[in-house]
Formats: structure tokens, C-alpha cells, sequence
């Protein structure tokens, strides 16, 4: 794999053998119950303007989210802090790679303000993968943290952070600023890492969620997948088990979709019932809070599932 360097702070791609074009590649045709509208609401259009208005970035925009129009209509979007370039070439991420620019030192700020302007009960912090900075920018998720703390005290807050690969003492600063909820993406089977996440490591990943419950127990964790890339189903109930080993609270499933014709190729659209055949199987092996359909993303509809989430801690403390 080679990165390509940024030519007067432009964005470039990277060059990855899985998101080069190939003739027999084509984009799978969505079938009927993966299709979404675009929204005309007027409170998109507000929400969109406060985003911009913060100079934030959303990942519901760089990742093409299909849910956008719903959650941005709810005043409900997902800050992507730390820039919008990247510094991984994950197949199936369409958030350009190649070398980021400096952190914005108001950034933090900036988000704080635009939780309080929306008036988010619970917002969710996602970043790019920062491999050039000594802590992986820890510190700076941990900053923003704090300042939304700061502004919006009742807000509840969800992490979805990069791997920290190599960056010793990092996850921890994460974790002392307490964040109602840890979120870190699984995001496919082990089987299918070298081709789909390739910079990444399964068992890494699940050692960072583990290691989250070990410093705060109390932490909810949360961890997702996406299906579709052609793993198997026993694959699946395995990772499932591989997650509440690390005693991971919440898992979501989605369908991959994919990007344009240069990423990973969908190998076939999973129906509505094999993901509720996830979603009880999932629940069977112990997970609190399972979010299984075609359209599920790690932050889609977050605020909801985190009162959920609560319901279901409480239950199993008063029946334990």
C-alpha cells in the first residue's frame, strides 16, 4: 500500500488493491428495503447550518451515511472530530486517506458549542484514525469531552474511537474522562481483516474493549459489524462471542454498503430476517442492548438506545 502525500492541504485518496476499479466489480443494485428518501425538512436544513457554522465535520457526511436525512431532521449528528482525512485505507471507509493537517486547537470547543445549539440529549464524538500523533489523539477526544461537559452537563456522551494501535497509555486518557459510553468498531470477522481492515488487528481491537471494562466497569461498551462482505453466519455467532468475552455491553449490526466501485465489493444484501436471527442470537449469548437491521449504524438512533441501554443495566441489577 502506498499513501499518498496532500498537495496544498487537498485531500487524496490512497492507493489500496481492494479500492482500485475493476470491471467485475460493479455495485450491487440495493433492494427495496435498504432504500431511504432524502430529506426536505426544515430542521435538516438548520442542523446542517449549525454544523457548518462550527466548522465541524460530521461522519454522517463523509461516510455517506444512508441515515442522514432521518437523524439530521432529529437535530442528530455525529461529530467526526481530528479532520477529515485519514490515515488508515480501510475498503470499505469512503473518508479520504493520505496525510492530515494539524489539530484544530478549537475544535473541542467548536463541538461543545454546537451540542448546546442543538440541544442534544446525548451526542456521539466518532474521529479519523490519527496514526501521526504520538497518543493517537486521545488528548484531544478527552478535550472535547471536557468541554462539552463544560457547556452541556446533561448531555450524555458516546465515544467512537480509532483502534490507539501502538500508542501506549492513550486509551486511558480516553477513559478517564469518562464518557457514558465506549464505543469501538469491530467492524467485520477476523477472517476478513487483511482485505477489509488491513491496518487494523481483531484481537487489538478486541483487547481494547476489554481493557475499558477493566479500568471502569461501570463503562458501557459498545462495539459493531458490518455483514455483507461474505463471511458466514458461524463467523459471526463466533465474533459475537469473541465480544462478550470482553464483556462488551452493546452490539450493532448493519449491512455494508458500498462506497463506489473502488471499494470492497458487497458479496450480497443480508434480508431483514437474518438480522433479526443476529439480533436473538446475540441476545441469547448476553449482550444488554443488541441493534440489528439493514440500515443500523453505530450512531443511529443513539439517543434512544442509550436510555435502552440504562433500562436494560438496571433490570439486570435488580434481578441479579
Amino acid at each position: 500500500m502506498t499513501l499518498l502525500d496532500t498537495v496544498s492541504g487537498e485531500k487524496v485518496r490512497a492507493r489500496h488493491p481492494e479500492k482500485e476499479h475493476r470491471p467485475d466489480q460493479p455495485v450491487l443494485k440495493k433492494p427495496d428495503w435498504i432504500r431511504v428518501r432524502a430529506s426536505s425538512s426544515p430542521v435538516f436544513t438548520e442542523t446542517k447550518n449549525i454544523v457548518r457554522e462550527n466548522n465541524l465535520v460530521t461522519v454522517c457526511e463523509e461516510a455517506g451515511c444512508p441515515n442522514i436525512g432521518e437523524c439530521w431532521s432529529k437535530k442528530h449528528a455525529t461529530m467526526m472530530i481530528m479532520g477529515e482525512i485519514c490515515t488508515r485505507a480501510c475498503a470499505f471507509c469512503n473518508v479520504s486517506t493520505g496525510k492530515p493537517h494539524k489539530l484544530d486547537v478549537d475544535e473541542p470547543q467548536n463541538v461543545a458549542n454546537a451540542v448546546a445549539k442543538l440541544g442534544l440529549r446525548h451526542v456521539v464524538i466518532t474521529s479519523v484514525d490519527r496514526d501521526d500523533l504520538d497518543d493517537g489523539g486521545a488528548r484531544h477526544i478527552s478535550d472535547t469531552i471536557w468541554a462539552i461537559r463544560e457547556q452541556s452537563p446533561g448531555t450524555t456522551i458516546e465515544v467512537l474511537t480509532p483502534d490507539f494501535l501502538r500508542k501506549d497509555g492513550a486509551l486511558e486518557v480516553v477513559v478517564e474522562a469518562r464518557p457514558d459510553v465506549f464505543n469501538h468498531n469491530i467492524e467485520t470477522v477476523p477472517g476478513r481483516y487483511l482485505t477489509v481492515r488491513p491496518g487494523a488487528r481483531y484481537f487489538h481491537s478486541l483487547r481494547l474493549l476489554e481493557r475499558v471494562k477493566e479500568l471502569d466497569p461501570a463503562m458501557f461498551t459498545k462495539s459493531g459489524l458490518m455483514v455483507g462482505f461474505g463471511e458466514t453466519r458461524n463467523e459471526v455467532l463466533q465474533l459475537m462471542d469473541d465480544l462478550r468475552v470482553a464483556n462488551v455491553d452493546f452490539l450493532t449490526i448493519g449491512q455494508y454498503l458500498q462506497p463506489t466501485k473502488k471499494h470492497h465489493k458487497i458479496d450480497r444484501f443480508i434480508t431483514p430476517d437474518e438480522f433479526k436471527s443476529y439480533e436473538t442470537a446475540a441476545y441469547a449469548k448476553g449482550f444488554l442492548l443488541v441493534s440489528s437491521s439493514p440500515l443500523t449504524r453505530s450512531s443511529y438512533h443513539a439517543d434512544e438506545d442509550f436510555s435502552r441501554l440504562r433500562a436494560a443495566r438496571d433490570l439486570q441489577l435488580s434481578t441479579a
